[in-house]
């Protein structure tokens, strides 16, 4: 195998715009951009583009010498030995350069500021060969000829092995086995990854993210801009997305879109989730039942203790909270609740219906929410379940879906102060 040699490397921001010279010392323009093709792991450059308007560019073999100050050609330079940008490569400048890149150590989305070359020599052929990107804030400060201001500064490298190959010139750099990577985060850290990087980039990018990974980020962003995004993504894709999103915030979702987009994406959501959703949408905003979650867990008062521990163990992954179990009779009547911790010390063959709390703070799906608010910190409750007038139980309001209502609410802020500080919220 033949040694590589590194006769030196170069940032395209130091290079760009340097004059070029043929062997017989004219000047034949200035490197206005350079044509890379990626093949494997590392982009090598192909041509130099030496001239606005023109679209030929300047094979790199014929390419002598490159310093920060010049570049020399072999020989006499001949226009009718141009070649032209083919099909399989991309200016860095133009379509490298600027892109957004995950940075999965600091969960947050950055740009290509620079882009980092090594000059090889292999035997008697020398090439170009991309290196690196600079994501840094010293990278950004060479582009603007400030670098001196951030010499103390380290360059953040994203180095070109650890990129996957770019299939089209306008998609977003990914890394090598990003997806799995990102599917490890925190919903919220996605949920923030995503709210960064263009309108255009975001439905690519939730699309090679697991189904359900996405709706967890999903429910973690703002609503404008989750309607933005809905608004963008085709139809099946968002309804895969909703379908996998708590019931009571696909239906919030739903609620700010044109009632035809709506009633689109309902159609294609299963028969059984969408008349859920249906259902949670018709209740006014800012009463008990827009803010519920049908998601919760119910069992039948005669099974043991030990019996619904392993029906929690079932059912737990698809409840809103598994802190309360609540105890349904005939019809989904509401006859009482057991709190996880009464469970896990009751006797194993402890009855249900002689464990139970029949005492039951309950709201109705037509109250307000600063009712809600008022009982959930009065009885220092994680949740509470909204009932209808024959005590049939609808779903469940959480402490975190009030508390965001409290938060947009100034004038409740002293009730939310008092959720903050009580400790009757942690009792079993």
């Amino acid at each position: 195998m033949e040694k590589i040699r590194v006769l030196g490397d170069f940032f395209f921001s130091r290079i760009q715009g340097k004059p070029i010279y043929d062997g017989d010392g004219r000047l034949v323009g200035r490197l206005r951009d350079l044509a890379i093709r990626w093949q494997g792991e590392t982009p090598h450059v192909t041509g130099i583009k030496f001239a606005k308007g023109v679209q030929d560019h300047i094979r790199i073999e014929n390419l002598q010498s490159i310093t920060h100050d010049r570049l020399e050609l072999t020989g006499k330079f001949k226009e009718d030995e141009l070649i032209p940008l083919r099909s399989d490569e991309l200016y860095i400048g133009k379509w490298l350069m600027d892109k957004q890149i995950i940075d999965l150590k600091g969960t947050k989305v950055v740009r290509v500021n620079d882009i980092k070359l090594f000059w090889l020599q292999s035997g008697p052929r020398k090439h170009l060969a991309l290196a690196a990107v600079d994501i840094g804030l010293r990278g950004l400060a060479r582009r603007l000829g400030i670098e001196f201001l951030f010499k103390r500064m380290e360059n953040q490298f994203v180095w070109w092995q650890s990129i996957q190959h770019l299939e089209e010139k306008t998609a977003s750099l990914q890394l090598t086995h990003e997806g799995h990577q990102l599917d490890q985060l925190h919903p919220a850290d996605l949920a923030d990854l995503i709210e960064d990087l263009d309108y255009k980039k975001r439905t690519d990018f939730i699309d090679d993210l697991d189904v359900e990974v996405a709706a967890e980020a999903f429910a973690e962003m703002e609503l404008d801009t989750q309607v933005e995004i809905i608004e963008h993504m085709d139809n099946q894709q968002a309804s895969t997305i909703l379908q996998e999103m708590p019931p009571d915030e696909a239906a919030d979702l739903l609620g700010e879109l044109p009632e035809e987009k709506s009633d689109e994406l309902l159609s294609l959501m299963e028969p059984e989730e969408a008349q859920e959703v249906r259902e949670l949408m018709g209740y006014e905003e800012g009463t008990a039942g827009a803010l519920m979650t049908t998601e919760y867990i119910a069992l039948p008062p005669g099974i043991t203790a030990e019996e619904a521990i392993t029906q929690l163990r079932k059912l737990a992954a698809e409840a809103e909270t598994i802190y309360y179990l609540f105890i349904h009779g005939p019809d989904e009547i509401l006859q009482g609740v057991v709190s996880l911790r009464e469970l896990l010390i009751a006797e194993p063959l402890a009855i249900l219906g002689e464990l139970m709390q029949d005492r039951i703070v309950a709201v109705h799906p037509q109250d307000d929410h600063e009712k809600v608010a008022d009982l959930l910190n009065k009885y220092g409750l994680l949740a509470i379940p909204v009932v209808d007038d024959d005590e049939k139980m609808l779903g469940i309001i959480t402490v975190d879906d009030v508390l965001e209502i409290l938060v947009e609410d100034r004038g409740s802020l002293e009730t939310f102060s008092k959720f903050l500080v009580s400790k009757r919220s942690v009792r079993g």
